[in-house]
Formats: C-alpha cells, structure tokens, sequence
C-alpha cells in the first residue's frame, strides 16, 4: 500500500488554482514526491464570501496561523498517514486540529506531523508568555520539525530542546532553467536588480548605496512600501510580477543584489537560487545561514546595514568582468552540484517521512516484543509449578 502524504498549505495555494494554466504542480514542488510509494493530496481553498475571509483572517492575525482553512481540511489531513507542511503557520494549525480531534502523538492511528518552521525562530523572543505556552503546547504534537536554513535548527534545539532537520531549499527549474554565462560586461551605468517581499529584505541600505548616484540604475521589485524618504531618481520602485516579468528584470541587471536584515530563516534564498540559474553574480548580506546554499566562492557577501560595504562590492564585481564571471559560474555549477532544485527539496521530504514511519514502526513492534516475552514467562511459570504439584490418583 502508498503512503497517503497531505500536503498542507496557505489558502491561496491550492495547486487546482495557483498560476492556472501553467500546470506547474504544487507551488513548493512537494508534486515531485508523487509515486506508486507516495499519494499526495492537497489543501483545498473553500470558497468564501467578504464576511467569510474577514473573519478567518482576523483569527489567522490574533492566532498566527488560518485554523478556519486547516478545519475545513480535516477530513482528509485525518485520512493521511503523514501530514506535510511548508511553514509554522500550517503546522500549528494542523496541531490545533489534530489534538481537538482526538489524534494523539504517538498513536499508530494519527497521522505523523512533518512541522517545518520558516519565520517562528526569528520572532520567537518577541512573543509573549500565552503565545509561546500555546505554540509550545501545540508543538508536542509535531512528529519531526525542519527548517530551511541551520541557523533555524540551532535555535529549535536551544528554544526547544528539540532536533530539527534543515533541508535545502530549491529551485523551478522549469520557470528557470540552470543556464552557466559564457560572459558577463557591465554596462555603464552599472544595472542593479533587487527582488523580494520578505519582511527582512533592508531596503534602506540598498538604496543608501546607491541611490542619488549616476554610476548605477536601480530596479526594486517589492510589494512592500518604501518611504517617500528613501526614493531616489536613479531608483525605479515597481511590482515586477509573474516569472515572464522577472526573467526580464533578471535579463536586464548586471548585478542581482539581496540585501537583509539579520535573520536566521534564509530570507532571500529564492532570489539567488534565481540569479544562479540565470548567470547573473549576486552580492548579499551575509546572515540567514545562505552559505548553507552559495559559499562564499559563489557569491559577494557582506556584513548587515553596511551601504558602503555593498556599493564596494558591486564595484569590484564591476572593475573584475572575469571574476564576476568566475563568480557567477561557480554559483550556477554549485546549485547542479548540489541539486538546489524542488525535485530534491521534494526527495528530502520523501527521506524524512520514510524515517518517521520507520520509527514509528519499531516503537509498535517494541510496545508488542514486551508482551510477547511477558506471556512467554507466565507459560514458563505455569509449566514449572504443574510440574511440583502432587500426581493424585484412584
């Protein structure tokens, strides 16, 4: 028999919805996992009216995570074998769920809990006495936790005491297939692309470095705001959605830049995995555990909040075409090397649920072995006191 995997999702995310048309499986490639081992299924998005989705994201805003979306999802989460998540939001509700319904840890009936954990270490110190008891309690139930970056493994170990397993993010290399440049010029001025919508994405640094200055054009692609304060003439603030716009940005930049304030979560993995793929040298802020994907001979790092420290970085990429070439090359043959691919961040999902359901197999086969030797004994004793008992006889 398959082992029935649920992958539990953000509403929004529903793979029947998401980017119609395309056909590009699950948004996270967890679709990869799919085989005559493993049956996947997916969150739903329930249709709802205004009134609806105002109350369940009020919830989701005063909870941190969508338990309304989790809820409606339970039929078939409690039909699993093993429950898969992407972030702390997913898995705490998914642990709400499975305690109000009856599903135990440890229970050879309950499903397992794959809990992966993106930004709860990082605001962890920030909440309070009833939000870290809850998610605590909420965490007994998480069978194995994970995280996309070492730095997040070492604190769930330290706000914990629990293992995690940090697993490699990876790349759609469908949406960007991994092509190594043959060359790289800049032009002048030097082309700047900046990427992201992460809440740790230091965009004040990015353009004191290089705003107001006519030796670069900057493009800044971002959802988020940035103050009037911060706009400059040489810097361009849009929304370049949808992959057809981001390959164009990325075909137009020199340079790809992935500036950050200190977090431990990988915040900007996705843009560089993207500006590997497409031969362009990357400069980022060194923090978030990124050279756990793109050592430092793949990329230009420097400290945080540091603007000069990052327009020298530019410039020497700049003033060095062939080592900003070597550079860039070396990142594109390390995200092959190391498979930083959605197939293989799939695959290391595989792995672990094939180690859970393994440990969970010879816990039952270690709860029954007692019994087993227990009735051995008891025929043992049985044996030896009808054998001192008196033959009686007419």
């Amino acid at each position: 028999m398959s082992t029935k995997v649920h992958v539990h999702l953000f509403y929004g995310a529903d793979p029947r919805f998401y980017r119609p048309g395309d056909n590009i499986g699950c948004l996270y490639g967890y679709h990869h996992a799919e085989s005559d081992a493993f049956a996947l299924t997916y969150s739903q998005d329930a249709r709802e009216g205004k009134p609806m989705r105002l109350v369940r994201r009020a919830l989701k805003a005063a909870f941190g995570f969508d338990f309304i979306h989790t809820w409606r999802n339970r039929a078939e989460m409690l039909r699993s074998d093993v429950i898969w998540t992407h972030t702390e939001q997913e898995w705490l509700s998914a642990a709400l769920m499975l305690l109000l319904s009856g599903r135990k840890a440890g229970a050879e009936s309950s499903p397992l809990l794959l809990a992966q954990s993106v930004w709860l270490l990082d605001k962890w110190p920030s909440y309070g006495i009833v939000r870290k008891w809850l998610y605590r309690k909420l965490m007994t139930r998480a069978d194995q936790l994970t995280t996309l970056a070492s730095e997040n493994a070492a604190l769930c170990k330290r706000y914990f005491n629990r293992d995690a397993k940090p697993l490699l993010y990876g790349l759609n290399t469908r949406d960007f297939p991994v092509k190594p440049p043959t060359e790289w010029k800049p032009h002048s001025p030097i082309r700047i692309a900046a990427i992201g919508n992460d809440r740790d994405r230091d965009w004040d640094t990015l353009i004191k470095a290089f705003g107001n200055d006519a030796r670069y054009t900057v493009k800044l692609a971002t959802r988020r705001r940035i103050p009037a304060s911060l706009r400059a003439p040489n810097v361009e603030i849009a929304l370049f959605s949808g992959i057809r716009k981001q390959r164009e940005l990325y075909d137009w930049a020199d340079v790809i830049v992935v500036p950050l304030r200190p977090n431990t979560h990988a915040s900007g993995i996705t843009v560089m995995l993207e500006a590997a793929a497409v031969g362009k040298p990357m400069v980022a802020t060194d923090v978030g555990a990124l050279q756990d994907y793109f050592p430092a001979a793949e990329a230009a790092y420097i400290p945080p909040f540091n603007a000069p420290a990052l327009r020298d970085a530019v410039d020497r990429l700049a003033a060095a075409p062939i080592d900003a070439l070597r550079q860039a090359q070396a990142a594109a043959a390390g995200l092959l090397s190391r498979d930083l691919t959605t197939q293989h961040y799939a695959m290391q999902h595989v792995r672990i649920t094939q180690e859970m359901l393994r440990a969970r197999g010879a816990a039952a086969r270690g709860r029954v072995a007692p019994s087993a030797d227990a009735d051995k004994a008891v025929g043992a004793r049985g044996q030896r006191s009808a054998a001192q008992e008196p033959r009686g006889g007419l």
